[in-house]
């Protein structure tokens, strides 16, 4: 066994993470394993949530604009469950006021995003622009935001990588 094998190996029983590691160049391991990934993963679920209820409303007949507020707003409830309490349970501070601190920021940060999902959604469907694809751009559009808000603002002691 060589060095690296062993290494990995005394991690723990993670063989699909383990090898990923190892097909890996040095310098992009931190994205596949370090809080960059945690915070994909968990808006990827999050996301999940979202469009998955987006396309449910539209489905229904509602309107776009509202579909998207509304899918935006799920996903946020989502998303705060499952970065706080899987990918980042041990930045989530202390009950009490900093905990509220903290929550009442994640949910500043989503707010800019609901605003700017349901502009950019809105906006489109006026235009008679697809709302599926506005969606699309509106999702990226608000995670890069909401991504930098949270990682500045409500996960702060977490490094990037």
């Amino acid at each position: 066994m060589n060095g690296l094998s062993t290494g990995i190996a005394s991690r723990g029983a993670r063989p699909w993470r383990d090898m990923a590691v190892i097909l890996t160049p040095a310098v992009l391991r931190p994205l596949l394993t370090g809080t960059v990934a945690r915070y994909v993963s968990s808006s990827a679920v999050a996301l999940c949530a979202d469009a998955g209820s987006f396309l449910i409303f539209l489905q229904f007949g509602m309107s776009p604009a509202p579909a998207a507020a509304v899918g935006f707003l799920l996903g946020i409830v989502v998303h705060w469950l499952v970065s706080s309490r899987v990918m980042f349970a041990a930045d989530v501070a202390a009950a009490g006021p900093e905990r509220r601190r903290q929550q009442a920021l994640f949910v500043a940060s989503a707010l800019v995003g609901l605003v700017m999902t349901t502009a950019i959604v809105g906006g489109a469907s006026a235009l008679a622009f697809n709302p599926r694809l506005a969606k699309l751009i509106a999702v990226g559009v608000s995670f890069i935001t909401t991504s930098g808000l949270r990682h500045l603002f409500v996960f702060r002691q977490t490094a990037l990588a």
